[in-house]
């Protein structure tokens, strides 16, 4: 028993992976924190690499396989997959080879589609994802009794990536890309890419405030939040909670890191 409580105490002060194929995934990092307010985080964001959304099932997996070893080697106690590609593409797989939790995202279908009004919602999205047999199956469990418009968004990471998140070419890629969505009378916008909420501003201009976007961060912060409560890992008190940032290229993606979350003190290279 001594020995059991000793290691459950370990297990909770253990930190929380998380990784992304680049920045996109602060806006999960931002709810994980505000739900799970005194765990540690360790975020891996695999920039120079990206964008994951056009690369092959192969190339993700074997990406996520390598962020994933690493934060195991920096003792993680879950992982969550801050990325609608990587779930997509790589969660089975992940969860046949690791033991620890891995926690994913996908595109909130499901309270879009049932809340929807109009009976039209938008879902933007990598290729990636949208071309993914996991979200095709979302289609076909929740897609009834509702228009969905499923766009693919190639660029729109690119321009988070980049810093630009209202400037004239991200507008244009915007437009471009809702103009489908407007036709159709949507009046619900599913962001099936962690990038997106970066560019709601943007997005809310262009589709007016009847249309409603919809994060994926919160959800994914509860399932978290439960998952860890139903190992006994939850963290219940820490006095300097804190996250570490590996960043591939880290130099130069330092800048737009610390314009998404400011108080980051710990940017290394990552080097999986």
């Amino acid at each position: 028993m001594e020995f059991s409580a000793s290691r459950q105490t370990l297990l909770c002060s253990s930190p929380v992976g998380v990784l992304d194929s680049g920045l996109g995934g602060i806006s999960v990092l931002k709810a994980l924190r505000a739900k799970l307010a005194f765990e540690d985080f360790v975020y891996c964001a695999d920039c120079g690499n990206a964008p994951w959304g056009d690369k092959t099932q192969a190339f993700v997996l074997e990406r996520c396989r390598a962020i994933c070893g690493f934060l195991i080697s920096m003792r993680v106690k879950m992982i969550v997959l801050a990325c609608n590609t990587a779930t997509a593409l790589a969660a089975d797989a992940l969860r046949n080879e690791f033991a620890l939790p891995i926690v994913g995202i996908e595109p909130a279908v499901k309270p879009a589609s049932v809340h929807s009004r109009s009976h039209a919602i938008g879902v933007l999205a990598t290729n990636g994802t949208i071309q993914s047999s996991r979200y095709r199956h979302l289609l076909e469990r929740f897609g009834h009794n509702v228009r969905i418009i499923s766009t693919g968004a190639p660029g729109l990471m690119e321009c988070v990536e980049k810093g630009d998140f209202t400037g004239p070419q991200t507008r244009a890629l915007a437009q471009k890309y809702l103009a489908p969505m407007q036709k159709a009378g949507i009046d619900k916008l599913v962001l099936g890419c962690t990038h997106y909420p970066f560019l709601s501003e943007v997005l809310r201009d262009i589709l007016g405030p009847e249309v409603e976007l919809i994060e994926p961060g919160p959800a994914v912060a509860n399932v978290a939040h439960a998952r860890l409560v139903n190992i006994n890992a939850l963290r219940m008190h820490n006095n300097s909670p804190k996250e570490k940032f590996f960043i591939k290229k880290a130099e130069e993606h330092t800048d737009v890191l610390l314009r998404l979350w400011p108080q980051a003190a710990s940017i290394d290279e990552l080097a999986a």
